[in-house]
């Protein structure tokens, strides 16, 4: 099956001041953010994009639009709204500080599975949407471009997490555990077997590998390789 890079948007305004953002529009990438995008497209410049697909909102929007102006022409980045941020409800706007010492945020933090933010959606809820989005996307990717085909999803901190929570066998309640920074490229390929999650929470490096040389396509293998294998072969594509 294809490979996805899930990258988080870059530093945004809210990010900056400490605010959970949520859904809220007007929230843009900052000058942080813009240079942390910059960096991403950069790092994917050597990567051949199948497909991109992005969150609508706006800091993940100017985040795909600075990797794909780096790609060949005419590839834009679609949205779906099943990869947009967890809808917060009434938390949405406010300071993490304050929201700190909700009772809800130990739940949040210790028991996910069982938090439902007021007047929003609950964090499984999130989870199903997203993975059921990536998966689609994936398939979708496949039947169009191959199972060698490398594509884009660019979202939001804690859809990654669920996303690769779900990647790893992880039950959500531990998605805590995993980290994923503004601008943070993560990877995954789905397979037939299993996912194989590739990196997580990456921030340098060329990932022109990411993309096997033409006259190989014939398809990756689906069983894992024990004893841990050869590696990505290097080089360029």
């Amino acid at each position: 099956m294809p490979t996805v890079i899930l990258v988080r948007h870059g530093r945004s305004t809210a990010n900056a001041t400490g605010v959970l953002a949520g859904r809220l529009p007007g929230v843009h990438l900052d000058d942080t953010g813009v240079q942390q995008a910059t960096a991403v497209g950069e790092r994917l410049a050597g990567v051949r994009l199948a497909a991109a697909v992005t969150s609508p909102l706006e800091r993940c929007r100017e985040t795909a639009r600075e990797i794909t102006s780096r790609q060949a022409p005419g590839l834009r980045a679609g949205t779906d709204r099943q990869l947009s941020e967890c809808d917060y409800g009434e938390w949405q706007g406010r300071a993490l500080k304050d929201l700190a010492r909700e009772k809800l945020w130990k739940t949040v933090q210790a028991q996910p599975s069982a938090a439902t933010f007021p007047g929003g959606e609950s964090m499984r809820a999130m989870q199903d949407r997203a993975v059921a989005a990536v998966r689609r996307h994936d398939a979708r990717v496949a039947a169009e471009h191959g199972e060698d085909a490398v594509w884009l999803a660019v979202s939001h901190g804690d859809v990654i997490k669920s996303i690769l929570a779900d990647a790893l066998g992880t039950h959500l309640d531990l998605f805590q555990r995993i980290h994923v920074d503004p601008a943070s490229v993560s990877i995954v390929r789905y397979t037939e077997s299993r996912p194989f999650v590739i990196g997580t929470n990456t921030h340098a490096g060329d990932l022109a590998w990411l993309t096997p040389p033409r006259r190989k396509a014939r398809g990756r293998r689906t069983d894992a390789e024990v004893g841990g294998g050869a590696g990505p072969q290097t080089g360029t594509p």
